[in-house]
């Protein structure tokens, strides 16, 4: 065992008692802080009672946003590093908030819980199903706090949804349809190329395979890609999915169906922008559409979820810039809107969680179960089979093409999950 391995898990044998006193500033560092993550740096810091040790990232360009917000916030500016081992090697280091690549979500995630640190991860959880179980295997075998970055469990108008569609004042509740229909760029076709000056590109590729430098697979357009991404219904999708499945009050699929395809861009992008995936459990079914190649949405809403019962339907979006829900009777007609213009909490309740060392709105567990969906409807995506799927073994049954995309190939490298 290398030193970089053996600090972490004996540090947590220590943090692993430890929970955060109610008087005390919570201490985390940001790992990837471009996009969400620069948001992210943003929120949290805004937070009287966290302090940020460090911002980590690989490419030194984008790090003045978030250092910007972080200063506002607090007055200072923490130190930059591109190696996240220093933050897992730092015991005052209570938290990370992980928002780099889908790849790397696994990796930096069970790393830092045998460091003895609790985690928010955004979304996906994973990169696939297989690392999705090895992070709740990390979290629980080291009592850590994971927070997933389905940030809309924790606004209130979307839990007053899920209590009114559980309570029985729209019948049995049968189906639901989550949607995805928004408008993407088209990225274009660029050639491979050295990386930017300043940028670790190698500790950015981590533990995948390692491609070439191209811009088609870096900042943000890795969604696109399956090496490194998870394409939009991991990336958005897996918002509405989570809802819809809350919703319906199920965990994994027994099977799924569908097909999904590059309908509109000629360009680089390696996923779909066009599918049709449908769900089936014992007596529910999900149905889940994506299409990112316009923007007039669907029903009034570009993201959302509709729940369906026996006396009637609510619907869960976004209506003159606030997520609220409205239910319709039998006769559609609408018998019930909620306002809904509160914020999100999801970064107070993880600070919250990591003192009372209670579940999170989020729960690392929940993730998986909303996460595989994605990666399910990716699956089917790249066979054009339909899945029968084990829930107890999370596997894929009698397909073993198929069943191989639940998992990935890794390169030698010292952040490659154990177990994989």
């Amino acid at each position: 065992m290398n030193r970089r391995y053996f600090i972490p898990l004996a540090a947590s044998a220590v943090a692993q008692s430890r929970a955060v006193a109610a008087n005390d500033k919570v201490t985390v560092a940001f790992i990837g802080v471009r996009g969400q993550g620069r948001s992210l740096a943003g929120r949290f810091s805004a937070l009287a009672d966290v302090n940020v040790a460090y911002v980590c990232d690989v490419d030194p360009a984008v790090v003045e946003p978030a250092l910007k917000s972080i200063e506002k916030n607090k007055g200072s500016r923490p130190p930059v590093i591109s190696d996240l081992r220093r933050i897992l090697d730092d015991k005052s280091v209570d938290a990370v908030v992980i928002a780099t690549p889908d790849h790397w979500h696994a990796p930096a995630t069970i790393l830092a819980c045998d460091a003895g640190k609790d985690v928010y991860v955004e979304k996906p959880l994973a990169h696939n199903i297989r690392e999705g179980r090895l992070m709740i295997e990390a979290a629980r075998r080291n009592k850590r706090i994971v927070q997933h970055g389905t940030q809309l469990r924790s606004r209130p108008a979307v839990q007053r949804a899920i209590e009114y569609a559980h309570s029985g004042k729209i019948g049995r509740v049968l189906m639901a349809k989550a949607w995805n229909v928004q408008l993407r760029d088209n990225i274009g076709r660029k050639q491979d190329s050295a990386p930017p000056a300043g940028i670790d590109y190698d500790t950015w590729i981590g533990p995948a395979p390692a491609l070439p430098f191209n811009p088609n697979r870096f900042h943000y357009n890795w969604h696109w890609n399956w090496n490194y991404g998870t394409g939009d219904a991991g990336n958005d999708g897996v918002h509405q999915l989570d809802q819809a499945r809350w919703a319906l009050g199920v965990g994994a699929p027994l099977e799924v169906s569908g097909s999904a395809r590059k309908l509109f861009f000629d360009d680089d992008q390696q996923t779909p922008d066009t599918m049709t995936i449908t769900f089936n459990y014992a007596d529910k079914a999900l149905l889940f559409e994506m299409r990112i190649w316009n923007n007039y949405g669907l029903e009034s809403n570009d993201n959302a979820v509709s729940v369906y019962g026996t006396n009637g339907y609510l619907q869960i979006g976004r209506w003159d810039g606030d997520f609220s829900f409205r239910v319709f009777d039998n006769n559609n007609k609408l018998v019930h809107a909620d306002k809904g213009d509160e914020p999100d909490t999801h970064p107070r309740n993880f600070i919250d969680c990591l003192r009372s060392r209670k579940s999170p709105n989020a729960d690392i567990e929940t993730a998986h179960l909303s996460s595989l969906h994605s990666h399910l409807a990716n699956i089917v995506a790249r066979t054009g089979r339909t899945l029968r799927f084990d829930p107890q073994t999370e596997t894929i049954l009698n397909d073993p093409d198929s069943s191989a995309l639940t998992r990935r190939s890794y390169r030698s490298h010292w952040a490659t999950p154990k177990g994989v």
